[in-house]
């Protein structure tokens, strides 16, 4: 009932606490905000001393309160009734003021503190915890919240960038990205990847579709077997058919790639196989993606 009244609002979702229940209702107002649920915290005290102006009737508001008879709460109720919106309690103590005042109420009591005293908020602060973190999943589940949507509200963290990044983001492109075509040298090969400092080529045919990569550890490979090397066409020597990525691919996808094969570079191309760009592991490690 609780999940069907807070889909149902066509405002934000208020959530209002004080004291150790206070901290666990901002966390729950964040939790929310952060998985599509539009909310802002709302200090119990704070509220009947002009906070309350940031409430309307079309929001909802959840109210954590392990006794639901605080004397700032029982002034506020009213207040909320008054300006018409809707109050889901979290509460230990289903028969309190806070109850009374609630259109749903979770009940969230429990038989003891942990605190050998039995006076330190501990486990009615986790039964809390564990009600709003249900409560929140819920609504993700309900509202079709996919890990894209999680990404855009996490843009700066690394979940964000794993879900975000795309490899024309971090890509290889103009002088960094070497493109030779398969009648080329292998000196000249060489020359082309010393000057911009990438550790291979891409090899292209005349109509400039992919043919191949030469990379050094191609290099190391023909040394030591030919010593006319840097006079063959690199077509001889390169490694033809090599694994690509598109420039539209996830980021975090192409690394898999370029781990399952054990490479540490990978031609970017596009839908007609042609060369738009270079994907070497070092721009996956200064995207902190590994």
């Amino acid at each position: 009932k609780a999940v069907e009244l807070i889909l149902k609002t066509k405002g934000r979702v208020v959530v209002s606490g004080m004291g150790k229940t206070g901290i666990i209702a901002q966390k729950f107002s964040a939790t929310l905000a952060s998985t599509g649920t539009p909310s802002l915290f709302l200090h119990t005290a704070e509220a009947i001393h002009g906070d309350l102006g940031k409430v309307t009737g079309e929001d909802i508001v959840i109210i954590l309160s392990n006794s639901g008879s605080t004397g700032e709460m029982k002034q506020l109720l009213p207040l909320l009734k008054k300006i018409g919106s809707s109050i889901i309690s979290l509460t230990g103590n289903p028969e309190s003021t806070l109850a009374k005042y609630s259109d749903v109420v979770l009940d969230v009591s429990v038989k003891k503190e942990a605190c050998p005293l039995g006076l330190a908020p501990t486990a009615s602060t986790t039964a809390a915890l564990a009600m709003a973190d249900a409560l929140a999943i819920c609504l993700l589940e309900r509202k079709g919240f996919k890990e894209k949507d999680f990404a855009f509200f996490h843009p700066g963290g690394a979940l964000g960038r794993r879900l975000l990044l795309k490899v024309e983001d971090i890509m290889r492109t103009g002088g960094a990205n070497p493109i030779v075509k398969e009648d080329k040298k292998v000196s000249q090969v060489l020359f082309a990847i010393t000057r911009s400092r990438a550790g291979s080529a891409t090899v292209i045919d005349k109509k400039g579709k992919l043919k191949g990569i030469f990379t050094d550890g191609d290099l190391r490979r023909h040394l030591e077997s030919d010593k006319n090397l840097t006079r063959r066409r690199i077509a001889e020597v390169m490694t033809k058919n090599p694994a690509v990525v598109y420039k539209d691919m996830l980021a975090v996808e192409a690394m898999r790639i370029l781990q399952s094969k054990r490479i540490d570079e990978v031609p970017v191309v596009d839908k007609n196989m042609r060369p738009v760009g270079l994907l070497d592991i070092q721009d996956l490690l200064r995207a902190g993606l590994i």
